[in-house]
């Protein structure tokens, strides 16, 4: 990120030899309240989302903006109140200076993506090193289990660390750990089918970073699970249309390899899964279609050539969104060996806000102690408890439009709305 950590009204890192005091003291005030969260890329759209809701939810906190811009970054922090914000300049790739940050710190976010192309795992070794509890917003598979490849490190820390902990994916694979959770507890019901899908309007009001995951993504096969076995199919393809349900309707979405698919298939034993993501305008879908098929995969692959793109694109995409609007929707369908079904449905209609407000249930969840030290997925219950995913969910949610949890399909499908509230009409009557 070519930064220098330096923190603004910042209290000075303690000496190395008391790294386990601080350790101690993290757990201690984060439980009881007033405790400092560092939150990483926290002058982009994400972080800065993130940063708000943990304000929100937790006034007593303490947030320190992390990011590159000084002045922006100072000037946001500003807004969340001088008593419990200051910015924090930081260079997340240089190990020794995350470090310094960390020190004092009782948890920190990390939300500067784009994490494809990238090779090490810098923030999470610098939290166990320092031992503060973590949390990302990754979206790229190899990235999610290079960090999974830390989990004896964090445990023999005593470091809690939750990856993939954002909205898609994130809420989605909790989600699908209630549907799993649900079915299991009726004998009848052996969980046979999983598939996520995901509704973007525009970039969700994302801009750069959704661009940039997005087609990075394009260059890598779609990884899927038939019946134990994994298969690679090409991105953006394998089209379905999917309905959404009330406000959303149906909608076109396509392959694409998405790190929750990997976990969900590893951490519930589900034999049968796959993820697909679909936008408008209608075009949009076009267009990612055609880079697909068309754009040299040296391109796709480069990362450094993918966000000059974006700085090209970027512009277009913003002046769609004002007219697309920025709203979220997913889907995660569970069906059953007996072809019964379960589903859940989540709609919100800003992407940026409901993205904050998902990483921060996550942050929660660890400030609270609902985390095992280790580096967990948001399915396995060692991550989130299983008796704290109601309370996460609520607080993830918050200014949906719509979410409902293990309904049948028919109930919550656009088509049938009306002929639901018929038949609830009716009961009424009778």
């Amino acid at each position: 990120m070519g930064m220098v950590v330096r923190a603004c009204m910042a209290l000075p890192a303690p000496p190395r030899s008391t790294v386990g005091e601080a350790a101690a003291m993290k757990s201690s005030t984060s439980r009881t309240g007033g405790g400092r969260v560092l939150v990483l890329g926290g002058t982009g759209r994400v972080g800065w989302s993130t940063a708000t809701a943990l304000s929100k939810l937790r006034p007593d906190l303490n947030i320190l903006i992390g990011g590159r811009n000084r002045e922006k970054g100072t000037s946001l922090a500003s807004k969340l109140g001088k008593r419990r914000s200051e910015f924090v300049q930081v260079d997340i790739h240089d190990a020794s200076m995350l470090e310094e940050a960390l020190y004092g710190v009782d948890l920190v976010v990390h939300a500067a993506g784009p994490f494809q192309r990238e090779d090490k795992c810098t923030v999470l070794e610098a939290a166990i090193s320092t031992k503060t509890p973590y949390v990302d917003v990754c979206d790229d598979v190899d990235y999610s289990w290079r960090a999974k490849g830390f989990h004896e490190q964090a445990k023999a820390s005593g470091v809690p660390a939750i990856i993939t902990a954002g909205i898609c994916p994130g809420v989605s694979n909790v989600m699908a750990a209630e549907l799993v959770h649900s079915a299991r507890g009726k004998k009848a019901c052996k969980p046979e089918r999983l598939s996520f899908s995901y509704y973007i309007a525009g970039s969700g009001g994302l801009g750069p970073t959704t661009l940039a995951s997005s087609f990075l993504l394009l260059g890598e096969d779609a990884i899927a699970y038939n019946k134990g076995e994994e298969i690679k199919l090409k991105p953006y393809s394998g089209v379905l249309n999917i309905d959404f349900g009330k406000g959303v309707g149906k909608k076109n979405v396509y392959l694409l390899n998405l790190p929750e698919v990997k976990s969900v298939f590893k951490c519930l034993n589900v034999p049968t899964v796959s993820a697909r993501f679909g936008s408008d305008p209608f075009f949009w879908n076009w267009g990612m279609h055609a880079f697909a098929n068309f754009l040299p995969i040296d391109i796709l692959r480069d990362k450094s050539k993918v966000l000059k793109l974006v700085e090209v694109i970027d512009p277009i995409v913003r002046s769609i969104d004002g007219i697309a609007g920025e709203s979220v929707s997913m889907r995660v369908y569970l069906e059953f060996s007996n072809g019964q079904n379960t589903l859940g449905l989540f709609t919100h209609r800003k992407l940026s806000t409901s993205v904050g407000y998902a990483a921060t249930a996550f942050a929660l969840a660890i400030l609270e102690g609902n985390t095992q030290p280790g580096v967990w997925f948001p399915e396995e219950p060692q991550g989130i408890a299983t008796k704290a995913r109601k309370l996460l969910l609520q607080r993830a949610t918050q200014g949906a439009t719509n979410f409902v949890i293990n309904k049948t399909s028919w109930m919550v499908e656009s088509g049938n709305w009306s002929e639901l509230k018929f038949l609830r009409n009716l009961c009424v009557r009778m």
